[in-house]
């Protein structure tokens, strides 16, 4: 008995994706870096992350009311001015994964792809790839950003708002690109 409970543990991942899988909002995160005076580098991340995968397609949810910063001020700020919340309350990505083959995974392997994606954010859809490493866990399936995803401004309709931030905090420059980097947790 105790060798087929081991067996259906190890085969968990097998059936990867074939289910509806859930993104553990609390243990995945979604970071990136913005940089003020041409050297001054933050880190910020979102609180409020929800997601899926169902037949090959990764969705995942951002709550930008959830931009956290460290400063309240700039939080409400980049709500407001940069991501103009009262209008585009949520960015989007949509994730092809049809090219992953987790079906051989057992607990602990990984797999890197690169993977193609759509990103919709302020009322702009965008197509990017990026490159990922996917972990099986006991519990399920770990997807991290192998190197980080580099979102501009301009392709966003997103700078006018950071000309507002610049202004409002008094800046001489705020990078129009920033890095974003992923952990997301997906369960059953």
């Amino acid at each position: 008995m105790k060798k087929l409970c081991i067996l259906l543990l190890m085969l968990l991942p097998a059936t990867a994706w074939a289910g509806g899988w859930m993104l553990d909002g609390s243990s995945s995160d979604i970071n990136f870096v913005s940089v003020k005076k041409n050297t001054v580098a933050e880190v910020h991340h979102f609180t409020s992350l929800s997601g899926s995968v169902k037949q090959s397609r990764a969705t995942v949810s951002i709550d930008l009311t959830s931009v956290e910063s460290g400063i309240g001020i700039r939080n409400e700020r980049m709500k407001s001015m940069l991501f103009d919340v009262s209008q585009f309350a949520t960015a989007t990505i949509t994730a092809d994964i049809s090219g992953l083959d987790t079906n051989s995974l057992n607990i602990g392997d990984m797999i890197a792809a690169t993977v193609p994606l759509t990103l919709d954010l302020h009322g702009v859809k965008k197509e990017l790839k990026t490159d990922v490493i996917v972990i099986a866990l006991n519990d399920g399936l770990l997807v991290t950003s192998r190197s980080p995803v580099i979102v501009k401004a301009a392709d966003f309709g997103l700078l006018a708002g950071i000309e507002a931030l610049r202004e409002a905090a008094k800046l001489p420059s705020i990078a129009q690109s920033v890095p974003v980097s992923f952990q997301l947790r997906f369960t059953r």
